[in-house]
Formats: C-alpha cells, sequence, structure tokens
C-alpha cells in the first residue's frame, strides 16, 4: 500500500521509503478535464500504466443530499464515471508514518542493578508527575505567598519580639519563633518558599517530559483505521452511500486539515498547535518562576533622603538581598540632586513632587540627567530610581539683615498622617541655658508659620516672597525652604524574565483553546464510513463536519475500480 497526502505543504519522512505523497492542490472544477496517465498516474515496476479519464456534468446532488431525501435545489453539480468493478480488499495492517495512537514502547526493564537504575528514574518522574502532589503545591505556595503579606518582611529582631511575643502568641501557638527560624520574616528568600519553587518546577518539567511530549509526538503521526466498526465507534460518525474518498480529501484540505490517503483509507487532523500549547503553558510557568527567584535572590535595594543640591553614590546607600546578588559598574555611578520642587491642588494640598537628577560617573562627567517624580522613575544600568517620599531638611533665613542661615528642620510627631516640621532661631545669648526664640512650622515648601518667644502667633510668611517680619524687635526673612528628596533604589534582574513568561503564558493559553480535531474514513464500496472526534469544542464539531461532508459529490453510474487502482498502483 502507498499512501497519497492530499496536502502539497506536506512532505515524506526519510525513514519511510515505500510512503509517497501526491499533491493536490484545491482547484474549482472545471468541464469535461481529462487526465493522461503521464501526469496523474503513480507507477511502480510492477504494475501498468492503464489510461485514465473521467468527465463532469451539471447535476445537482450529494450523497446526503440523496440519503436525507432534500429538495434539488440544494444538490451540488457533478458526475464522475468511472469503470466498472469492484475496489480492492481493505487491508488490515495499519498506516501512517508512526503507527498506532498507542504510547511508544517501553524499553526493557533488564535485570539486576542496571534494571534497577533504569526504573528509579521514571519512578521518580511518575511521582513529580502526579497531578495532585503538584495542586498541593501551589496551594501550599499561595499560602506561604499569603502569609509573606501579613507578616511584616525584613524588619528587625526587635520588632518580631514585640509583635508575636510568647506570652501572648497569635491562634495560641504562633510566636516570634517561628518567625525567625522559618524566616517568614523574609518569606519570598526563604528556603522553604524556594524549595516549594523547585519543586513545583520539577513537576511542570516532569508532567511535561512524561505526559505532554508523548502525547505531542502521538498527534502527529498520521494513522489509519482499517475497518467501518473503528470508525463507527468515534464521537461523530457518518456513512455517504455512493461517494468517492478522494474527494472527501479535497473538501477535507480546503478546510484546512493536513489530509493523507493510503489505499481506500483516509485520515486528517487539524489544530496540532493545540496539542502545544500545554507545553507552552508549562514553559511559561517556568519562565514566571524562574524570574521571581532571580528578583527574590539577586536584587539589589536601598532608600535615601538626600536634601537639594547634595550626592550621593548608588553603591553605598544599596544592599544586597539575596545570595546571588552581584554589584555592576553602574553601582559607582554618583548621583546629584539639582533641585526638588513640588506642585500643589488649589486647597493647599501637596499634588505632586519632583527631583531633578544629574548621573555623574567617576570622573564626575554627566552621563544622564533626568526630572522624576512618583510613577516616572529614572532608570539607568540596570538599576532603577523611585521618587517615594519628601520632606523638608532645613530653612535658610536672614537674621537682622545678617547670614544667610540653615536651620535645621525635623518632623514633628501629629495624629494622623499629615506632615509637619519644625525649627527653632535663637534670640539673645545662644549659649544661655534657658535661651529663648522664634519658633517656625511648615506643613510644606510654599508657607512658614512663625510664633514668638512666648509661643503666640507672629505671622506666615512664603520663602518666595523675601518679605521681612518683625519678631520680638528681631526682623527675620525667609529666604528659601530647602526640601529633600526621598528614593528608593532597587535592581530587579528577574524582571525581564518574568515580562516574558506572563506574556507566553497569555499567548499559550490562548492557543490552548485551538481544537485538535480528527477525521478517519474508509471506501466501503461505493460508500465512505467518516468518523472524527476532536479536544474541544465538542458541540460545534458535528455541526462542521455536517457542512464539510454536505460538499462532498455524489457519484452516479460508476465504481471505483480504476480510481483504487490509480491509487494502489
Amino acid at each position: 500500500m502507498e499512501a497519497l497526502n492530499l496536502n502539497p505543504t506536506t512532505t515524506p519522512k526519510s525513514c519511510l521509503p515505500k510512503t509517497y505523497f501526491l499533491k493536490a492542490p484545491l482547484l474549482p472544477c472545471t468541464l469535461k478535464p481529462t487526465f493522461s496517465p503521464h501526469n496523474c498516474q503513480i507507477h511502480r515496476h510492477s504494475f501498468k500504466k492503464i489510461p485514465f479519464s473521467f468527465t463532469t456534468a451539471c447535476k445537482l446532488k450529494t450523497p446526503r443530499d440523496n440519503k436525507k431525501n432534500n429538495t434539488k435545489s440544494n444538490k451540488i453539480s457533478k458526475q464522475i464515471i468511472l469503470s466498472e468493478g469492484e475496489p480492492p480488499p481493505l487491508a488490515e495492517e495499519s498506516g501512517g508514518a508512526g503507527g498506532s495512537e498507542e504510547a511508544p514502547a517501553k524499553l526493557g526493564s533488564g535485570s539486576g542493578v542496571m534494571g534497577l537504575v533504569k526504573r528509579l528514574p521514571r519512578r521518580v518522574l511518575s511521582v513529580l508527575s502526579y497531578l495532585p502532589l503538584a495542586i498541593g503545591e501551589m496551594f501550599a505556595i499561595a499560602g506561604l505567598m499569603a502569609l509573606g503579606t501579613f507578616i511584616d518582611q525584613g524588619e528587625a529582631p526587635d520588632f518580631y519580639f514585640d509583635k508575636y511575643p510568647e506570652s501572648n502568641p497569635v491562634l495560641g501557638i504562633f510566636t516570634w519563633r517561628w518567625v525567625l527560624t522559618l524566616g517568614f520574616d523574609h518569606m519570598f528568600t526563604s528556603p522553604i518558599f524556594l524549595a516549594l519553587l523547585a519543586l513545583l518546577g520539577a513537576s511542570l518539567m516532569a508532567c511535561t517530559y512524561t505526559t505532554q511530549i508523548p502525547l505531542v509526538k502521538v498527534a502527529r503521526r498520521w494513522n489509519f483505521l482499517q475497518s467501518s466498526e473503528a470508525i463507527n465507534k468515534q464521537e461523530f460518525s457518518e456513512s455517504l452511500p455512493r461517494a468517492s474518498i478522494q474527494d472527501l480529501g479535497v473538501v477535507l484540505m480546503g478546510a484546512g486539515y493536513e489530509v493523507f490517503l493510503k489505499g481506500p483509507s483516509l485520515y486528517a487532523f487539524r489544530g496540532l498547535a493545540g496539542r502545544f500549547a500545554p507545553i507552552g503553558v508549562h514553559l511559561a510557568m517556568l519562565l514566571i518562576m524562574v524570574g521571581g527567584t532571580l528578583s527574590a535572590t539577586g536584587s539589589f535595594k536601598g532608600t535615601v533622603t538626600v536634601p537639594q543640591g547634595l550626592n550621593f553614590v548608588i553603591g553605598d546607600v544599596m544592599g544586597p538581598i539575596g545570595f546571588l546578588s552581584k554589584p555592576t559598574e553602574a553601582f559607582n555611578t554618583e548621583v546629584h540632586v539639582n533641585r526638588f520642587y513640588m506642585t500643589y491642588y488649589d486647597s493647599g494640598e501637596v499634588s505632586q513632587f519632583y527631583t531633578d537628577l544629574s548621573l555623574l560617573d567617576l570622573e564626575g562627567k554627566e552621563v544622564l540627567r533626568k526630572t522624576i517624580s512618583v510613577n516616572n522613575p529614572l532608570r539607568y544600568g540596570g538599576i532603577t530610581i523611585y521618587q517615594t517620599d519628601w520632606s523638608i531638611s532645613a530653612l535658610q533665613v536672614l537674621k537682622d539683615n545678617e547670614g544667610p542661615f540653615n536651620l535645621a528642620v525635623a518632623p514633628l510627631k501629629i495624629n494622623g498622617d499629615k506632615k509637619l516640621y519644625g525649627t527653632f532661631l535663637p534670640v539673645g545669648d545662644v549659649n544661655s541655658p534657658d535661651v529663648k526664640g522664634i519658633s517656625m512650622l511648615a506643613r510644606d515648601l510654599q508657607s512658614i508659620v512663625l510664633y514668638d518667644q512666648e509661643g503666640k502667633f507672629a505671622g506666615i510668611r512664603r520663602p518666595s516672597s523675601k518679605l521681612p517680619i518683625e519678631i520680638d524687635g528681631t526682623k527675620v526673612v525667609i529666604v528659601d525652604a530647602i526640601g529633600s528628596s526621598g528614593l528608593d533604589l532597587k535592581t530587579d534582574p528577574g524582571v525581564p524574565v518574568v515580562y516574558a513568561g506572563f506574556g507566553a503564558l497569555m499567548l499559550t493559553t490562548c492557543i490552548s483553546f485551538l481544537s485538535h480535531s480528527q477525521i478517519w474514513a474508509i471506501q466501503d464500496g461505493t460508500a465512505v464510513i467518516v468518523g472524527g472526534k476532536t479536544n474541544r469544542a465538542k458541540g460545534e464539531f458535528p455541526e462542521e463536519m455536517n457542512r464539510l461532508l454536505d460538499r462532498v459529490p455524489e457519484l452516479v453510474n460508476s465504481s471505483l475500480s480504476r480510481q483504487s487502482d490509480s491509487i494502489v498502483g
């Protein structure tokens, strides 16, 4: 038996020298075509050349229309005249490049020590690929992540001593010993969390190797069912009383199926990408876990508050948060705060705050300058600088036309989340133990409230106004309010990997919804028995099959003898 491939895009495999493929592009039907034996017949030395021709005539009729007694208006015009005779007997052998759908045979079990060594990896893979185990691993990881959001991360031990004391354990058993011993104070880099991630990754790889890859290999094999009983057992089955299996193949090929013919048997499939999608989903999940692990074990992090006009070196404020953290040359970069300023709502509340930063190399040359704000960070050499906070570092004042003096400003504790800063301008003998002076309070950079030596309200001045105010005989001018920028710096080598993983996960999840459909057919005399199945869209598959079978033309006053000879020969 030789196999005929009706799809011109498929090429034969070199390991099957006795398999032949016939290119059969889908063309519109023309009137009275004649094919010579030199251009339409496959020859082998054991068969003689047989002249073969057929004609088409306009007669609207299909085998399904004949079976269902439909009206004449629904019939298709085509008449195929072939030589008389019966088709060749059906072979009982299985066809296709890969044989049957069964999984490959297992290797010999062996004996003695070598046999045990061969069986051990298979048993380990079987355990790792056990679905309930993988589900349990995912639930355990989700539980630890939830616990990590409940427990404050990265605090000093004293914090946990006070929050989870042994005298009053949470839920009757949970104390600071649990937090510090199990590493729950740094949950996402703790050995338990990383071990569960590694175990889940091993389960995904084992499932891919033992289940998904073999399924894809089986799905790629084209195979034939050699009996009508086997075809009728499929999810969908139908019989065309007077039809040609080659016509069915052309119709299926036009619908996007890969079609294979072998004697009186046909096999077709479509949507093989849906079989590859689960492997892609597993690989995407592995990418996400690898990226998360890189972020947890290979990152640096630091926080600094810098007054306007001062500098800091990135490496001085960055600290490793994992055992894979490696500094780069960008850590030698110096950051200079050129300016810090704010914008305000009409109500006077702070709307946004900005920091104008310059990055300087070892020689003091500016390599990058950018004004950052909340949600608008600066990125350089794998380092990201975020604008996260602000404060007031100093007030610049003139006292009786002397100065200016920089008065350090300290934050004051008040109820709520409002900020308040205060400073003190001494008046008189500054070395006196009961020195008195002028108090100044500020909630932002746009207004300063002044109080006299008795603590009474004296007035309000804007730093930009340069207007003097006299308090207890002392003339004071608020020259400027110097702000400080609160910056968070971090490196996160796992971010590109995580983004790639989520992108691949979305793509492969969509592809996994594609149906993998398979169709088998066999020529039984003048009838064609058709059956098929699909792994998804099981409700739409029968409707699609009915539409395709309605397009198969009916054979009139003919048999399939010479057509079968052309396939076999």
